[in-house]
C-alpha cells in the first residue's frame, strides 16, 4: 500500500514526500479511507504507530476539498482535543508539515501561557483547533470559543484524558458541538470507561486495533534492578558512568520526585532537567528542546507530562519508579522503540513496587531479566515476605531479599486528579555491606 493508493490529494502527497514518508503505517492504511468516507472511527493504537497522521491527513483533505469556509469570524471547523500541552504542540507541528501546500489555518489552545494570543486566534476563526480541555473550557466560559460549527471532532489519547480527570471537561465541550458531526476517537488502551464513551459518542464507527499493547516490549531490551529506595540515586549515577547512555528519558511517579532527582543528578555533575505539570509551558518546552539538542543528558518526566513527547531514536528509557498501571510501563519503554526501532529499558524496583512488577510481567507475557551483580541490591533485615517469594523474578539469596516494614504506602491524588500510590516510607532496609 502507498499513500497514492489511499487517494490523498497531490498537495498532501507533495508534503509527505518532503517529510520522507514513503509508506503508510498500519494505522494510517486502515484509518485514512473510512475517515475520508466520512465515517466515525475508533482507533486503538499506542504512541509511535503513526496515528497522528492517520487522522490529520484525511481531515486536511476533507477541509481543503470544501468550497469556501462558513461565513463569519470565530468559526472552528475541526476540533482536536488532547491531554497534554506537548502533544498539542506536536500535533500542531505535524499539521504545518502536512498542510504546508494548502491554505488552511490552525491554532493551539493550551494552558501555562498567556491567553491573549489565543483569544485573538479564536476571534479570527480557523480550520483546525488543537486544544487541551482545561484552557478550552476557560475560553468557552469567557465567550471566546464558539464550537457550533465544528464538523470533525478528534479525541486523541482518550485514556490518558480519563486518567487525568478530564472526563467532565470532555463532556462539557462535546455538549457544545453540533449533534451532526464526524467523530474520531483514539486510545492506547480499552478500559470499560473508554468502551462506554465510544458507545455514547460515535455512530456506527469503524473500529481499528493496531498492535496489542504488550507486544511493544518484545523489540526492546529490558533489564531490572531490585534496589532499596535510598540507593536508587547512587545506582543511577553508577549506571550513567557508561558512556553508551548518551541520553535517557527517566520516569518518576511524582512531580516532587522528578525535581528531587534532578537536584541529585545535578549535584553529581550529570546534566538533567525535569518536565511535569507544575512547570510553565515555556520551561517545559525549553527542557524538551535542550534534551533533543543534547544540551541536557537526562530528561526526568512524569507520565502525564511525557505523553506527547516525540524524540527520534531515543536509545534509553529508565524507570526510576515502576508505574502502578502495567500499560503505562509499555508506553514508557515504547518511547525508545518508536516506528519499529529497538531500544533499551532499565527499571528499578523497590519493595512496594513488586506487585506492580508482577502486573507488568503478566501483561507483557515475559519475565524482565534481573541484574543481580551490582552494589545496591535490596537486603534482608528479618525475613523474606511472601510477596517477594511469589514473584516470577524472585530476589534470590545472592541478590539479597527484603523485609516487611511497619507501614504500607499511602494513596494520594496528584494535581491532575489521578490516584497514585506513594512510595511508602515505612519500609526499613539497609544497604548490604
Amino acid at each position: 500500500m502507498t499513500f497514492e493508493q489511499l487517494k490523498l490529494s497531490p498537495p498532501i502527497l507533495k508534503a509527505l514526500a518532503k517529510e520522507n514518508y514513503t509508506q503508510p503505517t498500519p494505522i494510517q492504511e486502515q484509518a485514512i479511507p473510512p475517515v475520508l468516507a466520512g465515517r466515525d472511527l475508533f482507533g486503538c493504537a499506542q504512541t509511535g504507530t503513526g496515528k497522528t497522521a492517520a487522522f490529520l491527513l484525511p481531515i486536511i483533505q476533507l477541509l481543503s476539498a470544501q468550497q469556501g469556509r462558513p461565513s463569519g469570524k470565530r468559526v472552528i471547523r475541526s476540533l482536536i482535543l488532547t491531554p497534554t500541552r506537548e502533544l498539542a504542540i506536536q500535533i500542531s507541528d505535524n499539521f504545518r508539515s502536512y498542510g504546508r501546500f494548502l491554505n488552511l489555518r490552525s491554532a493551539v489552545i493550551l494552558g501555562g501561557v498567556p491567553q491573549k494570543a489565543q483569544e485573538q486566534a479564536l476571534e479570527q476563526g480557523m480550520d483546525i483547533l488543537i486544544a487541551t480541555p482545561g484552557r478550552l473550557i476557560d475560553l468557552m466560559n469567557q465567550g471566546f470559543a464558539d464550537l457550533r460549527h465544528v464538523q470533525i471532532l478528534v479525541l486523541d489519547e482518550a485514556d490518558r484524558m480519563l486518567d487525568m480527570g478530564f472526563i467532565h471537561d470532555m463532556r462539557r465541550i462535546i455538549a457544545k458541538l453540533p449533534a451532526k458531526r464526524q467523530t474520531l476517537f483514539f486510545s492506547a488502551t480499552m478500559p470499560p470507561e473508554i468502551t462506554s464513551l465510544v458507545d455514547s459518542l460515535l455512530t456506527n464507527p469503524m473500529k481499528i486495533e493496531i498492535t496489542p499493547v504488550s507486544s511493544t516490549a518484545e523489540r526492546i531490551k529490558q533489564t531490572l534492578y531490585f534496589v532499596d529506595k535510598p540507593n536508587k540515586l547512587p545506582l543511577l549515577i553508577d549506571l550513567l558512568q557508561d558512556p553508551s547512555i548518551e541520553s535517557a528519558l527517566v520516569f518518576t511517579r511524582t512531580k516532587h520526585g522528578a525535581d528531587r532527582l534532578v537536584r541529585g543528578l545535578t549535584k553529581a555533575k550529570i546534566t538533567a532537567q525535569a518536565i511535569h505539570g507544575d512547570k510553565s509551558q515555556n520551561a517545559r518546552q525549553a527542557a524538551l528542546n535542550n534534551f533533543k539538542q543534547g544540551v541536557t543528558r537526562m530528561l526526568v518526566a512524569t507520565d502525564i507530562a511525557a505523553r506527547g513527547i516525540d524524540i527520534e531514536e531515543l536509545s534509553h528509557v529508565i524507570n526510576y519508579n515502576l508505574p502502578n498501571i502495567p500499560e503505562t510501563y509499555v508506553h514508557r519503554i515504547g518511547r525508545t522503540g518508536r516506528a519499529g526501532l529497538s531500544g533499551i529499558a532499565i527499571s528499578f524496583c523497590e519493595y512496594e513496587e513488586i506487585p506492580y512488577l508482577k502486573d507488568i510481567e503478566k501483561l507483557i507475557k515475559q519475565n524482565i531479566p534481573v541484574i543481580g551483580d551490582h552494589p545496591y541490591p535490596m537486603t534482608m533485615k528479618e525475613s523474606t515476605p511472601t510477596a517477594v517469594r511469589e514473584t516470577k523474578t524472585s530476589v534470590t539469596s545472592s541478590e539479597g531479599s527484603v523485609t516487611r516494614g511497619a507501614r504500607k504506602g499511602t494513596n494520594r491524588n496528584d494535581a491532575a486528579g489521578r490516584k497514585e500510590t506513594s512510595e511508602g516510607p515505612g519500609r526499613r532496609w539497609k544497604r548490604r555491606s
